[in-house]
């Protein structure tokens, strides 16, 4: 009888202990929902500028940039394949190039306040560039002035080491100072390699 009462309160034991209890499963926490912040519609990216944007045609940019601020002035040496101007209402020292009627190249030069979707503006340092572009950035030695100058490549789609000619290409040229300072930044399809304006 003894034998009988332990293998009993053993067995109620192990059903006890196996009993399943219907208490709520803890729910997960989720972490707290971030969104990205959008990207700055006024800073200066290889697609564009603000409402001006590569590959759009003359027309349009005039629409929303009005026409050239120097009529009188020729912005490259046969202004119908190629003009470089700056628009009436575009960004101050903001300047495009317009190449067989469409838009190709936006400069932003020496007072331009304009800033790139890296924070990046006329008179940075050329080598913080370097350093927030890791190995995205192609270096190359300045056509004219001797080193520290040089232009910063960093395409965005498109680009190679060489020579860049695919027009559906897309980048940013930071060009260097012979004080390692940017002068100027040029974005757009590869008329970003041109050194002079429309040659």
């Amino acid at each position: 009888m003894i034998r009988f009462a332990a293998v009993s309160a053993v067995a109620l034991l192990t059903l006890s202990a196996c009993e399943r209890r219907d208490e709520p499963a803890p729910t997960p926490v989720s972490p707290p929902q971030t969104t990205p912040a959008a990207a700055d519609p006024n800073a200066l990216t290889s697609d564009g500028l603000g409402p001006a944007r590569i590959g759009m045609t003359r027309a349009e940019l005039v629409q929303v940039w009005g026409e050239d601020s120097q009529p009188n002035a020729v912005g490259g040496p046969d202004p119908e394949t190629c003009d470089e101007f700056h628009p009436t209402k575009a960004p101050a020292d903001v300047r495009v190039i317009i190449q067989n009627g469409v838009l190709t190249r936006i400069t932003a030069a020496r007072e331009a306040t304009v800033k790139t979707d890296r924070g990046f503006g006329v008179g940075e340092d050329g080598m913080a560039i370097k350093q927030a572009y890791g190995g995205a950035v192609f270096a190359q030695p300045h056509k004219y002035e001797p080193a520290p100058a040089e232009d910063l490549f960093v395409w965005s789609r498109g680009g190679s080491t060489a020579y860049v000619v695919d027009p559906a290409a897309r980048g940013l040229r930071y060009e260097v100072g012979a004080d390692g300072k940017v002068k100027a930044i040029h974005a757009g399809d590869p008329s970003i390699q041109l050194v002079e304006g429309c040659s």
